[in-house]
């Protein structure tokens, strides 16, 4: 008895040597769900799994973790919209809009998206499954989204994930596959990308139509990063920040009382029509501005900022983001402010410094968000796993050349009548700022002919606006009248 033992321990022990923690290549969980929304309650069916990414020769190189919300009795399937969801980073899951936007859950938050515990979530009354089904999508290593070995045990070549382009290519492949799968072809097809999610969206939308041969009748960009801006040089992008200076002083209540005595709205048309018109201009002139112009300036960018007069003169007229996130309330309370949601205050352990220690926003996210995904999937998903799930995955070094997202986004355009372009962004976003996405869209198609077909949305938030509740309501209407402008209803799709 005790070597049957001793032998059944050995092969306990052997058993555990030979086991390997990896995500199925190719699996689904499904489970039903109810769930109301604008007082309508309906049932809906969450498939949650995996998909491979094939490489040329037809070969699993990677696969996707992914979830499928579709509203149940549904008679019209076919003219049921599809939003296919990512999020940015890049190296970021798609867990964001996922259970904080538009999905059918959410975080448990308060009202002005500050973390409660209890963690978890619960219903999400303004979600968009009422009128549109959706799929979650995260690439390759966020989520529990992998690479996987070839027959020879050898695992795929990094370049062919990890870049603007590459990117975009395999995600578009994938984004066949699912449609094929789902028989979703006739369905009205709309890409919606967070932060980089909007470079990748650009760029997937002319991808989807040149290689895929699908037409989208939409592109949704919610705080959108667009690389092309940040390598036009610095004045052009030193002069778009300072309407968002604005907002977060404004925020602060750091203005001068002429501009904090008006509403947020009323001055940011002010900031940035200066911006654009006498800013940029005169930071174009570099060391070569007289000395005369140069004070003016500073002193109508310290208006606009609440910065003082002193500092943007030390720094030529180019106040560089991360200085005012600490400079802004050094003086007044010591505190730094958020980088990607200026209402959230930060304390470092110095007030000396040009730029704060810590994302006091991305913490505070992270705190709620980590917990709560974690719960969802294995709770009420069903999808079971001891693989991590990445919030955030090592996804570099990323390959930015060769970005002509821009042009194809207004190359799809141009050869889609039907495509229109909805921009959601937050006021006090201070890492992909409202004005910024303003300043890309407006340099898309530079003839203007297609500049009625682009809708730009602005919320009193900062960059993941829907963690707000009053902005969630609109933002999630925003999405709704979008779909409802950008529907084909039975026209052709000519010019």
């Amino acid at each position: 008895m005790k070597y049957l033992v001793t032998a059944f321990m050995l092969l306990g022990t052997l058993l555990s040597f030979s086991q390997s923690r990896s995500i199925p290549l190719d699996t689904l969980v499904k489970t039903t769900h109810n769930t109301t929304v604008k007082g309508e309650m309906f049932s809906y069916t969450a498939e949650t799994g995996t998909q491979p990414v094939w490489d040329k020769e037809g070969d699993p190189m990677a696969t996707l973790f992914y979830t499928y919300y579709t509203r149940n009795n549904v008679k019209d399937r076919v003219n049921r919209p599809l939003i296919i969801s990512f999020n940015g980073g890049p190296g970021s899951a798609s867990v964001w809009m996922h259970i904080a936007y538009t999905g059918p859950r959410i975080l448990n938050i308060d009202e002005e998206g500050y973390p409660i515990q209890p963690y978890g979530f619960r219903s999400n009354p303004n979600s968009i499954i009422d009128v549109a089904d959706i799929v979650f999508v995260n690439p390759v290593n966020t989520g529990y989204s992998r690479m996987v070995a070839d027959k020879e045990g050898k695992m795929p070549d990094d370049k062919l994930f990890f870049g603007i382009n590459a990117d975009i290519k395999y995600l578009a492949e994938w984004v066949n596959t699912f449609v094929s799968r789902h028989n979703r072809w006739e369905s009205p097809k709309y890409i919606i990308g967070e932060s980089y999610g909007g470079t990748r969206v650009m760029g997937l939308s002319n991808e989807l139509q040149n290689s895929q041969w699908m037409y989208l009748n939409g592109v949704i960009l919610v705080s959108p990063a667009d690389y092309n801006l940040y390598s036009t040089g610095q004045p052009i992008y030193s002069a778009i920040n300072l309407p968002y200076f604005t907002a977060a002083a404004w925020y602060h209540k750091a203005l001068s009382s002429e501009l904090q005595n008006k509403d947020l709205l009323e001055i940011l048309p002010e900031a940035e029509e200066y911006s654009i018109n006498i800013l940029m201009p005169a930071l174009a002139k570099g060391g070569f501005i007289s000395n005369k112009e140069r004070n003016k300036v500073a002193e109508k960018m310290s208006y606009y900022s609440g910065l003082s007069k002193k500092v943007i003169l030390q720094h030529n007229l180019e106040v560089p983001t991360s200085f005012f996130w600490k400079e802004l309330l050094r003086d007044k309370t010591g505190q730094t402010i958020g980088r990607l949601d200026s209402r959230y205050l930060g304390l470092d352990k110095m007030e000396a410094g040009t730029s704060p220690d810590y994302s006091p926003e991305l913490t505070s996210w992270l705190h709620s968000f980590t917990p709560a995904i974690n719960h969802y999937i294995k709770t009420e998903l069903n999808f079971t796993t001891d693989v991590k799930y990445n919030m955030f995955g090592n996804v570099h070094p990323w390959d930015r050349r060769n970005n002509n997202t821009r042009d194809g986004l207004r190359e799809a355009m141009a050869t889609n009548p039907y495509l229109k372009v909805l921009n959601q962004s937050g006021y006090y976003d201070g890492a992909t700022t409202y004005f910024a996405a303003k300043y890309s869209l407006s340099q898309v198609d530079p003839s203007g002919k297609m500049k009625d077909r682009f809708t730009f949305k602005g919320y009193r938030s900062g960059h993941m606006m829907y963690l707000r509740n009053e902005d969630l309501i609109k933002a999630n209407d925003d999405l709704r009248s979008f779909i409802k402008e950008s529907a084909a209803n039975g026209k052709a799709a000519k010019y």
